[in-house]
């Protein structure tokens, strides 16, 4: 079957798919993304996901390349051309094709926008055996809670991890705290039963899962707070989890070799995933 992609107003063959030379997001990162799951042919929390993009949008002054509705219509097309039950949707918007200078175009150009599509495994409730995490100085820029294509310092911390065979990498800043994770959310539950996560501010991209995930903490009555945590504490916790738009809820048994709790899958963090593929599960397939 045939995988399409969609570029600047046309829906093409995948590999075939291009942007110009001197496009601003290939050449300068001058650009923002989002990615929106996809379950049983449903988009998963598409309008959070579509109002963070608008929020990037305005804070790096790049206008929107299409109005939101038909954003919309070309996120179904694409899903149905590409026959995607389980998966994402990678969307990004550059500022446009321009003569390279660091500075913006002095010219009108038109934002350059480009959707994807990937097809995954179907994630159940069943959170598997958990995963490993390993530390890593998080070297970013002081803007994280812009979903930029400038990821660079993301993928380092993503491969060490990966050749120390952890999954995946928690930032960790200059006062020793976890800030987030290379592609993810971070989460403890401490001795106390006190679910944690750090609190949304510059240091952190805002995710979508993440705030659903308050969401049903609070149904759930646990007892939740927002503030900065340390490795040192995240090691001593009881569970960790880490959440995306591609992890759903996804426990995390070791962190940098040490197992936390007893080295198995928490009740909590069960709990959480049970709960969040339900709500994943809800809402209206599009067809």
């Amino acid at each position: 079957m045939a995988r399409y992609a969609y570029v600047n107003g046309r829906y093409v063959d995948h590999r075939d798919a291009s942007v110009h030379i001197e496009d601003r997001g290939y050449q300068l990162a001058d650009g923002v993304y989002e990615v929106v799951g996809v379950r049983e042919g449903r988009l998963i929390d598409e309008t959070p996901h579509i109002d963070r993009l608008d929020r990037s949008l305005r804070e790096l002054r790049i206008d929107w390349p299409v109005a939101r509705p038909a954003l919309g219509f070309i996120l179904r097309e694409l899903m149905r051309r590409n026959r995607l039950r389980d998966g994402l949707i990678y969307m990004q918007v550059t500022r446009g094709v321009a003569r390279r200078d660091h500075a913006f175009p002095t010219t009108p150009v038109k934002p350059a926008l480009v959707l994807t599509t990937k097809n995954t495994r179907h994630l159940g409730a069943d959170p598997g055996p958990g995963v490993a995490v390993k530390s890593q100085p998080d070297i970013r820029w002081e803007r994280c809670d812009i979903k930029t294509i400038a990821l660079l310092p993301n993928v380092l911390a993503k491969q060490a991890a990966r050749e120390s065979g952890a999954y995946e990498a928690w930032l960790i800043d200059g006062k020793g705290c976890i800030t987030e994770g290379a592609s993810t959310n971070a989460w403890i539950v401490t001795p106390d039963n006190e679910l944690v996560t750090r609190q949304t501010d510059n240091g952190i991209l805002a995710g979508i899962t993440r705030g659903t995930l308050k969401r049903i903490a609070n149904d759930l009555q646990l007892k939740f707070v927002e503030r900065p945590f340390t490795l040192a504490e995240a090691k001593k916790a009881k569970e960790a989890f880490i959440t995306s738009a591609t992890s759903f809820v996804t426990p995390v048994v070791k962190i940098d070799g040490d197992k936390v709790g007893d080295g198995k899958v928490g009740p909590t963090a069960r709990r959480l995933r049970e709960e969040y593929v339900r709500f994943a599960s809800e809402g209206e397939a599009v067809t």
